[in-house]
């Protein structure tokens, strides 16, 4: 599954043109590398996601196409999740 897409469906992003957005910025990145929208993700890469003020990073669980919205959390597990300040920003 594309990288846009898993983004919406696990509902990680709300959107897929906000998750589509974000690639194309540089902003997701795949086990280490910068990745575009159409990038495939697989079960149990590491997706990070830099977006407004916060970071967070996820391991993949599952890929499924149709998922409910309340089911959405268990395509994933978060690894870590911190705010941006300016400090950091700054490093």
């Amino acid at each position: 599954m594309r990288i846009d897409k898993y983004l919406k469906t696990s509902r990680i992003l709300k959107r897929r043109t906000v998750s589509k957005e974000l690639a194309l910025n540089e902003r997701v990145e795949i086990n280490g590398r910068v990745v575009k929208p159409s990038h495939e993700v697989n079960v149990g890469d590491e997706v990070s996601i830099t977006f407004g003020n916060r970071y967070l990073k996820v391991r993949v669980l599952s890929i499924q196409e149709v998922k409910r919205k309340k089911d959405a959390s268990e395509m994933y597990e978060i690894i870590e999740e911190k705010r941006i300040t300016e400090d950091n920003t700054n490093l």
